[in-house]
């Protein structure tokens, strides 16, 4: 005969942390900007062409890793010459420099849903401190089975005294790059992590 109290109830086990390295799917990731340039309007847009990784580690956040490289010759903000003005000599110099870049050099903090990071954006011949802030966007038990992760937050230049190298921003020079909080970077990504072995 059935007792209700003998009777066991199976749980489904928590989603595992995210963990292992996840490639940015550039189908379904956006990274947009807003721009300063010689005290103008603020412009805006996106970079149509990127590619970077992760490396989560669920049980010890403060060893997660974050990369991005983005061709600066992809600016789309929706007019053709504004374009051509922003990857012009004047501002990114796409021409001599293609490529812009994101390292991260610690975590500042992590939770649940969020993690900090310091880092490094390299725009031009010049590295500026950042800090790159992500919220996970929480995945589905279904996706967390396929391996995907979502993050969303703002990339932002540190306020710093003069000074070139890493260190400190370099003073503004003619067709130097963006300085200060003149370039800020808006993420909405999505990685898929890789299997072992994968490097891409």
């Amino acid at each position: 005969m059935f007792h209700p109290d003998e009777a066991t109830v199976s749980r489904p086990a928590p989603p595992e942390e995210p963990t292992g390295v996840y490639l940015i799917d550039p189908v379904r990731s956006a990274i947009g900007f807003s721009a300063r340039h010689a005290m103008s309007a603020r412009v805006r847009g996106n970079f149509t062409v990127f590619e970077g990784l992760l490396k989560l580690d669920g049980v010890r956040p403060a060893r997660s890793e974050a990369y991005l490289s983005v061709q600066t010759g992809s600016v789309d903000t929706g007019c053709p010459e504004r374009d051509a003005r922003v990857t012009g000599p004047e501002f990114l110099d796409s021409a001599t420099f293609p490529l812009m870049s994101f390292r991260s050099t610690g975590v500042l903090g992590a939770g649940d849903d969020r993690l900090h990071l310091a880092g490094y954006l390299r725009i031009k011949d010049v590295e500026l401190p950042v800090h790159l802030d992500l919220a996970f966007r929480a995945p589905s038990r279904e996706a967390c089975a396929r391996g995907r992760v979502g993050l969303e937050g703002t990339l932002t230049p540190r306020r710093v005294g003069p000074g070139p190298g890493p260190g400190g921003n370099a003073a503004p020079r003619p067709g130097g790059p963006p300085a200060g909080d003149m370039m800020r970077l808006t993420i909405d990504i999505s990685a898929v992590r890789t299997r072992p072995g994968q490097s891409r």
